[in-house]
């Protein structure tokens, strides 16, 4: 019987798809992670009288035949890149991005990864790293005298000393891509650019379509708990009613291996 493997199926997509739920969330705390959403498709068909063929020899034609799905698959799991909320925190390195673009991180293999999870710190050297020490390009080394850091709407990085009148040390360098969803997440609120994503248009905050950035402000996630849990429930219920599927296919079965 054909519906044991295509309820199957069913089970196996909505167990990804409460996977997929379950990430998000378990990131719904995560800076600017940005939630997911899995998307399925049928499978092959079998034609058991195929559409469309002559069903005599006065070229009469079957109006619909028989097709019999085999199931589903997932298709893929689509990054949903719209702007999370944003909240204050205080924090002189705390930096959100309003609007489109990604901070670029230079990694320990010398390429380039992209995040919006602003919640940078300062380096031994003095230079603004993430939490995993990577640097951010664009802004310069603060000075250890500084006094005051001031990061404007256009992502300049603005440092005051004792003595001396305020100076630019250097500006955030923001990238965006044509297709946002088609970056790869590699962990840690990082992610690298793929040809599904395209190549990075490079500039700075508030010019050319880039977001602005708001200094002593992070970017939340943008998972909709309720929205979740009643993705959760739905995905729940139709796994049972796949179950029931086999259990049905399964006592079918057993009625046919008890005729004498």
């Amino acid at each position: 019987m054909r519906s044991l493997s295509i309820a199957a199926t069913g089970m196996l997509a909505q167990q990804l798809n409460v996977e997929v739920i379950s990430n998000n969330i378990a990131n719904m705390n995560t800076t600017a992670f940005k939630r997911q959403r899995a998307e399925f498709q049928d499978l092959l068909y079998q034609n058991a009288r195929r559409v469309g063929a002559q069903s005599s020899d006065q070229n009469t034609i079957v109006p619909a035949g028989v097709q019999i799905g085999l199931g589903v698959k997932t298709t893929a799991v689509y990054r949903i890149t719209e702007q999370g909320n944003l909240v204050t925190t205080g924090n002189t390195l705390d930096v959100a991005l309003q609007g489109k673009g990604f901070f670029q991180i230079q990694m320990p293999d010398g390429q380039t990864a992209y995040t919006r999870a602003g919640s940078f710190q300062l380096g031994p050297n003095g230079n603004i790293v993430t939490a995993d020490g990577y640097s951010i390009l664009g802004p310069g080394a603060i000075p250890r005298n500084a006094t005051d850091v001031t990061i404007n709407q256009n992502g300049q990085v603005i440092v005051t000393e004792p003595g001396q009148t305020p100076q630019n040390i250097g500006q955030f360098q923001l990238a965006k891509f044509i297709n946002d969803a088609g970056l790869e997440s590699i962990g840690d609120n990082i992610f690298r650019s793929t040809p599904a994503s395209g190549d990075p248009v490079t500039g700075v905050a508030g010019r050319d379509g880039f977001g602005t950035t708001l200094q002593g402000f992070l970017e939340t996630a943008n998972v909709n708990t309720v929205q979740e849990v009643t993705n959760l429930i739905t995905a729940q219920r139709a796994y049972e009613m796949n179950s029931k599927v086999i259990s049905a296919s399964d006592e079918m079965l057993g009625t046919l291996n008890q005729l004498r």
